[in-house]
């Protein structure tokens, strides 16, 4: 007689493991992605290059640069009185009113040195909201980058489908797909802001003044900062949802090129009122302090100042863009949830 020695068996994946395996498999499979590292890569230089032009382009005016910008005054007063002093022998031998016909005499005392330096140090307290503006456009690009290649590799290789059968509920498979990538999107909008500061503080200590910051600096800064990772977070989700509509990545940008470049271009000439609805201008509304005005130029009479104008603002941009989001994205789970994806 023999006795058989029988193991006991493992317990199969429950659905609590494979729920919550799923979401560190997903990040794992965004952070191993090459095309996503060679973007963040390129990213990095970009912002090493920026700091280096920024090093060598600002600095304070030496005595030497203060003695060539008077003497280009002084020869710029010269120029001007030389212009005038013709100017007054032919209006002379026109006959015509000199002060009509030369303007007023040149008042030297107006004149600045400072207007003909050619160089000046960095002042962070001007530059930090265009910077965050700049730094929030690329992110948002970087973004939209990011999400487009990350569901459209998937449809390329055709990984999506074999994860259907690890999970089978679509909708829990997008779902976890849309939250990885809004935690990495929203991070790298914070990285952005961050390497932003990091950017106008290393300026400020080499090359920067040292007037104080004004006591308001933060409290305007840090709101378009953060409207700016919002801004970042859907433009990924965007480009997220015109991949998994189109199921590649290529056709995606193409259509991205072809709505900025010629779509939107083409409803501002049809109609100027559409502009406050498209959506680069309300991504601008949505990150610029206060928002922006469209100005009507087309309903000015000649009894008004200024045209009227459309104000939009940072709530009207959140919400345009956050509707282009959730619309592109809506329909992309909806078929994806019921359509053949064999």
């Amino acid at each position: 007689m023999s006795a058989m020695l029988q193991q006991p068996t493992a317990p199969g994946p429950t659905a609590t493991g494979r729920r919550g395996s799923l979401f560190r498999a997903e990040v794992h499979r965004f952070t191993a992605r090459r095309f996503i590292q060679v973007l963040v890569g390129l990213a990095v230089l970009g912002w090493l290059g920026a700091v280096a032009i920024g090093l060598s382009t600002f600095r304070e005016p030496t005595d030497a640069d203060v003695s060539a910008a008077r003497a280009a005054m002084e020869q710029a007063i010269a120029d001007e009185q030389m212009w005038r002093e013709e100017c007054l022998t032919e209006a002379e031998r026109a006959g015509d009113n000199p002060e009509v016909f030369c303007g007023p005499p040149l008042d030297a005392s107006q004149w600045r040195v400072e207007d003909f330096i050619g160089v000046e140090p960095f002042d962070l307290a001007s530059a930090a909201g265009a910077g965050a503006m700049a730094f929030a456009a690329g992110a948002a690009v970087l973004a939209f980058l990011i999400g487009a290649t990350w569901i459209g590799a998937e449809w390329s290789s055709r990984s999506i489908v074999a994860l259907l059968f690890w999970v089978p509920s679509r909708l829990k498979v997008m779902g976890t797909k849309i939250g990885v990538l809004v935690a990495a999107t929203a991070l790298l909008g914070v990285v952005a802001q961050a390497a932003w500061l990091a950017m106008g503080f290393i300026l400020r200590s080499f090359v920067g003044t040292s007037t104080p910051l004004p006591d308001d600096f933060w409290t305007e800064l840090l709101p378009a900062q953060g409207r700016s990772v919002l801004l970042t977070v859907l433009a990924g989700v965007i480009g997220f949802g015109l991949a998994n509509l189109i199921r590649n990545t290529g056709a995606a940008l193409g259509v991205g090129f072809v709505y900025f470049a010629i779509v939107e271009n083409a409803l501002r000439i049809y109609d100027i009122t559409l502009e406050r609805w498209l959506l680069s201008t309300n991504a601008v509304a949505l990150v610029f302090p206060g928002g922006i005005r469209l100005y009507d130029y087309e309903a000015m009479t000649a009894n008004m100042s200024e045209p009227p104008y459309y104000l939009v603002t940072n709530l009207q941009g959140g919400l345009v863009v956050g509707a282009f989001a959730v619309v592109i994205v809506g329909v992309g789970v909806l078929l994806f949830a019921r359509r053949d994806i064999h």
